[in-house]
């Protein structure tokens, strides 16, 4: 690797930098630039390291929360395991694996991460507040709240048809749940309990995406397949020429 630009020209007693020539090898720098080699050779590091896909720590924090909340409402659980997973790893590591998407330019990932990762904290700090008697949420007010992200579901599920059948899949799963509890929040709860037998399949699909991402790097070739998107590439960009590729590195 090498520090391009510096040839130095003296005019008076200015020094001017004005174009490339010499070249400095980073582990030989002169004496008075000592304290910025670490830095550069951060900075080289940085730059030849193939970079990881936060996708599978967000798939990671939202299967196995998801997976957890559905023991809940078969029966299987109390809330407690519940809050904390929701707070931390559904919650808090979610959003920051949607925040590295941001940075890898991908719309789909940065919106689904932070968004539903925000639905875990506010989901959690719902059930504390009910707990300790602040704002409390009766259950046909948390049913509106799972409307809107019903809603919300259902937009994202347009996106995830277009990526690959695994995302497809996870997606239809998700809706479904919601809908389902959406039904048990307005006075049919055994809906509630179907949604966690349901759910319990979103959150098993979501973890297969994340083992597709990590083994097929792992092992160099494709160990588990996502398969084909259930809206092909050709049909979009025969329905509308000016389409533009969506960036999927969730999938990747």
């Amino acid at each position: 690797m090498w520090v391009r630009n510096a040839q130095i020209v003296r005019s008076g007693r200015a020094m001017h930098l004005v174009r490339a020539s010499i070249r400095i090898r980073c582990h030989r720098l002169p004496p008075i630039l000592p304290a910025l080699a670490p830095a550069l050779r951060i900075i080289m590091t940085n730059a030849t390291t193939k970079p990881a896909n936060p996708a599978v720590v967000g798939l990671a924090g939202f299967g196995l929360t998801t997976l957890v909340l559905q023991f809940h409402n078969v029966g299987w659980a109390g809330n407690g395991p519940v809050i904390w997973l929701g707070l931390i790893f559904g919650g808090l590591a979610q959003m920051i694996a949607g925040f590295q998407e941001q940075k890898m330019g991908n719309q789909f990932g940065y919106s689904a991460f932070v968004s539903y990762g925000a639905f875990w904290i506010s989901l959690c700090l719902m059930l504390l507040g009910n707990n300790f008697g602040v704002f409390k949420a009766s259950t046909t007010d948390v049913g509106w709240f799972l409307v809107a992200w019903t809603l919300y579901t259902l937009v994202m599920w347009f996106g995830a048809i277009r990526i690959h059948a695994a995302m497809a899949w996870t997606f239809t799963l998700l809706l479904v749940g919601f809908v389902l509890l959406d039904i048990g929040h307005f006075g049919y709860p055994i809906f509630n309990k179907v949604a966690g037998f349901e759910l319990m399949a979103c959150a098993l699909s979501a973890w297969y995406m994340m083992a597709s991402i990590i083994l097929n790097d792992v092992y160099g070739r494709v160990v588990l397949p996502s398969g084909k998107p259930w809206v092909s590439p050709r049909a979009v960009a025969a329905a509308s020429p000016s389409a533009v590729e969506p960036n999927c590195a969730v999938a990747s």
